[in-house]
Order: C-alpha cells, then structure tokens, then sequence
C-alpha cells in the first residue's frame, strides 16, 4: 500500500477578496475574519492521490498548518476520501513564510512516518511563491519534481510523469520516496457526496503545535521566518470607460478608428 502524504492550505475564500485586509505590522493577510476554502492547486494534488487510492490501495493523510478554522478544509478532504487528518495549529506558526512553513510541515511528515509520496499544490492563490514543495523535499532529503501535469505511470517505486518546462515538457523518471507539485491540468477535482460528508464524521483530526513536533518557537511562524516583508499595498485595477454613442453602424465604425488609432488594428 502506498503511504501518500497531501499537504494542503485553507486560503481565503476569493469570493470575499474586498475584504481582503493586510496586517500592518506582521505584513500578511489575517485569515480568521474572511471565509477559508481549499487552494485549487491543492485540491488537484488531493484528486491524484485518491485516483492512486481507487487503483491500487493507499493511505492517504491530509496535512494542513492554519488557524483552528481550517480543521474544516481537512475535514472536507476526509469526506472526499482521505484516511487521516492532522492541522498544525498553533499562535506559534502564524506569520510564517514559504521557508518557515515548509520546515514545519516537514517536521510534521517526519513525525506522521514513513511516506512513499508527498503532494502539494504547485502554489497557493494567496502566496504564490511556489516554494514550499521544493523546500519541504529539501528538509526531507527527497528528490522533488515540479509542475507536474500527468503522471504517466504510478506503478512500483519508480513512476514516470510529465511535468511543464518553459514553452514546453519534460518526462521523468522518479524515485521514491519523493515530493511532487501539481498544476491545475493534472486532473479535475471530484465534488463531494453526502456518503463522504456522513463517512467523514467517524475520521479523526489532530491537532499538533510546536511541542508536539519537538521543534523550538523560534524556527517557526514569524520568528522563524527569515523573509522580511518592508512593505505591502493593495493595488486597486480601475479602467477608464468610454461610451460610444450612435447607431450600431457608426459604433462599429467609431470603434474601429479607435482601435486604429491605438494600433491595436
């Protein structure tokens, strides 16, 4: 049976983007006043590990670090059909960047045991670094391959997939154990089923901190962070808007020479 670890981060629900606010002396986004979802990305590594599940047998932990509310994203991954949850919580790990976050998430894989595959989304929608999968195979001393987009054999301990290169792809051999990052075509996620949302209320979720990993306060969160973030704005995308009057013959006329004039045509 492979053992497959899915790490996976709640983000702010996109849908609420207006009240996005940042903390003006930590410089992140605070994530408790605003709805938290599953990142897209990482829904796609969760559906590939399931599809492993469906054709050979696996185990399948679900890894995520936020606050207490993201409990729901991994509680949403178990009723979709991973066997464990654990939520890394603690007021320790808030402010962490890619760097602080990867090593304590590896921690925790470490802890968690033995693993055949760690996936990741490739980014979150609201870091975007996409750094945290490479870091967190650096930590483990794992070979890692990124953006990948099809994995073309997932049979034995050495599985060949294709992943994004430039203006292309590469194919590639990989050993196991290993970290792998998915883009958004590697699959389409599966929606959830009230069987899932019934089975899902009999799993466990743990919840370890600092403590429980054995790691000292000062390698995570903000403190162990060594990415200092001076200053961050909230860009606002206004477009000037002009309206063409006339009939529909000299819009379309008018708006040609606009073009035109643009060298848009």
């Amino acid at each position: 049976m492979v053992n497959i670890v899915v790490c996976v981060k709640a983000v702010p629900d996109p849908s609420f983007s207006d009240k996005l606010k940042i903390d003006p002396v930590t410089k992140s986004l605070p994530r408790l006043d605003i709805p938290l979802v599953i990142n897209p990305l990482d829904s796609r590594a969760l559906e590939a590990a399931l599809q492993i599940k469906n054709k050979y047998g696996a185990h399948i932990t679900i890894l995520s670090m936020g606050p207490p509310p993201a409990g729901n994203i991994v509680r949403e991954c178990l009723a979709l059909g991973a066997d464990k949850g654990i939520l890394l919580t603690d007021p320790a790990f808030a402010g962490a960047d890619a760097f602080a976050t990867a090593y304590t998430l590896a921690k925790a894989i470490e802890k968690n045991g033995a693993v055949d595959v760690v996936f990741c989304g490739m980014a979150s929608s609201d870091g975007a670094t996409e750094w945290v999968g490479p870091e967190i195979a650096t930590f483990l001393n794992m070979p890692v391959i990124t953006m990948v987009r099809e994995i073309v054999d997932d049979q034995g301990d050495e599985w060949i997939v294709k992943a994004d290169y430039e203006h292309g792809y590469r194919m590639v051999k990989l050993k196991l154990p290993a970290v792998i990052t998915v883009t958004r075509d590697l699959n389409h996620p599966k929606p959830l089923s009230f069987s899932g949302i019934i089975k899902a209320r009999s799993k466990e979720i743990s919840e370890w901190d600092h403590e429980k990993l054995e790691i000292p306060v000062e390698r995570v969160g903000l403190k162990g962070s060594p990415t200092k973030v001076t200053e961050m704005t909230r860009l606002e995308n206004r477009r000037n808007v002009k309206m063409i009057e006339g009939s529909l013959q000299e819009k379309v006329e008018r708006l040609v020479q606009i073009l035109s004039n643009a060298g848009v045509v």
